[in-house]
């Protein structure tokens, strides 16, 4: 099978431990896309901090394609055009804020380009806005100041008290929306059916291409769904067990130029 397209989460995947692309990994990655060869880039990032990762290895110059928010939007790079757009509605904001309350952690969502949260001093809020290069907003009344439909919520705690919160969560949302952890101390909640492989396979229909043409790269427990889909779905080594479990290969780790070894191996 020849692969055509090589879809990448950012953090513990694309980039380092110090968030940043290595000079082995971008120059994979720029020659794949010499061959015509789509690299996509798939987060759930809000779209600021996707884009600068994007720009870096030229997507623009190439045509290519991000999603951010998991997927609740796709953007053409080279347009700028929103291809796709889910919104959580605006009658959900009530239901999930008194439920981070219920449960007592800090919650935060987005407005343009500013995070907004009950507590701009949780430390994973403040690790949100320092990764997507967002400003960090402290509303007093977050439940009267959301009136508006946002792309997602996140719920913040250390991650072995939300590993009980999860469940909870699930089963007062699950129906109507997705309820996931990206980290360990993010538990996400977006519009019901949007995952990263829910929106890949938008994507593929514009592209014209197969899932059998698809590679998908990553590490955490939001991946899931595009390394089951892709036609090779790919772990990191520094992986959760579950994705690992998942996956058809497993490459290096972010550290050592994981998606350049599967670059290399696959499609060059």
């Amino acid at each position: 099978m020849e692969y055509k397209m090589i879809v990448l989460d950012l953090d513990g995947t694309l980039t380092n431990s110090d968030k940043v692309i290595t000079p082995k990994t971008k120059e994979a990655l720029m020659k794949v896309q010499a061959l015509g060869k789509k690299v996509v880039l798939a987060s759930g990032r809000p779209t600021q901090g996707v884009v600068h990762l994007a720009e870096e290895l030229h997507l623009q110059d190439f045509g290519s394609y991000i999603l951010s928010y998991n997927g609740g939007v796709i953007i053409n790079c080279r347009t700028k055009e929103i291809v796709f757009s889910a919104m959580l509605p605006v009658e959900a904001n009530q239901t999930i804020i008194r439920l981070s309350k219920e449960h007592q952690v800090d919650i935060l969502t987005y407005e343009g380009e500013t995070i907004i949260t009950n507590n701009k001093d949780c430390p994973y809020g403040q690790l949100e806005s320092r990764i997507n290069g967002m400003e960090l907003k402290e509303v007093e009344d977050i439940e009267a100041y959301v009136d508006f439909a946002v792309p997602k919520y996140l719920f913040l705690d250390d991650g072995d008290y939300l590993a009980m919160v999860e469940p909870k969560v699930k089963a007062a949302l699950g129906k109507n929306f997705s309820v996931y952890r990206s980290e360990p101390f993010f538990l996400e909640i977006l519009p019901r059916g949007i995952d990263k492989a829910q929106s890949l396979a938008r994507l593929l229909e514009k592209t014209g291409l197969t899932r059998e043409e698809m590679i998908a790269c990553g590490d955490g427990y939001n991946d899931l769904s595009m390394i089951r889909y892709a036609g090779l779905g790919v772990a990191m080594e520094n992986g959760v067990l579950p994705v690992r479990n998942a996956a058809d290969y497993i490459t290096l780790s972010n550290n050592n130029d994981g998606v350049a070894h599967v670059v290399e191996k696959f499609m060059l």
